[in-house]
């Protein structure tokens, strides 16, 4: 599979790196310990895993695949948007946006003041970005398998450098950035 940009470039999409651990993973893991909503869960690597750890976790992925796939793993999944009606709204401890899904719907705004709303007072916000130095922007891309072609969406990458501007905005004052194995993260509370 290959996401393809709007001004023509195409790069591949591992996806099936999704169905298993990823290094860095467990810094996620570790900072999760209440109720977790895993938004754009995809086949539930997260999901799975934390519920292994007896963690309350709900994976949420717009894909029937990839909820289809969480299930079978043993993970608790619904096929639906986060900007759809969601059990638990305002008792979540943390929400997950791993693997760049602070890109949902190419708009970072839109999708914080939402989870701010989903997740309980104190709650957190787990965020993969971009590596400082990277620019935040917004494009339209869309997926492409052979011949398989799906329609143009919005995609919004954050660089680590701007998400604290972001998050204030969006109601979380506080923000704690950290590195691992590559992967760039924030916590937003």
């Amino acid at each position: 599979m290959d996401v393809e940009y709007a001004d023509g470039r195409v790069t591949p999409l591992a996806a099936d790196r999704w169905l298993r651990p990823i290094e860095g993973d467990e810094s996620l893991l570790a900072r999760c310990d209440g109720p977790t909503l895993d938004v754009g869960s995809g086949p539930g690597r997260l999901t799975v895993a934390l519920a292994r750890r007896g963690v309350p976790v709900l994976g949420i992925d717009v894909t029937p695949l990839a909820v289809r796939l969480t299930r079978q793993a043993g993970g608790l999944a619904l096929c639906r948007s986060v900007f759809d009606p969601l059990p638990r709204t305002g008792e979540w401890s943390e929400a997950l946006l791993a693997d760049g899904n602070i890109g949902i719907g190419g708009d970072p705004v839109a999708l914080l003041r939402r989870l701010r709303e989903l997740v309980r007072a104190g709650g957190v916000v787990i965020a993969e970005l971009g590596p400082p130095g990277s620019t935040s922007r917004v494009e339209r891309v869309r997926l492409r398998r052979n011949e398989h072609v799906a329609g143009w969406f919005a995609w919004a990458t954050v660089s680590a450098d701007d998400v604290g501007t972001l998050a204030r905005r969006c109601g979380f004052p506080a923000v704690y950035h950290w590195n691992e194995a590559g992967r760039w993260f924030a916590a937003l509370s």
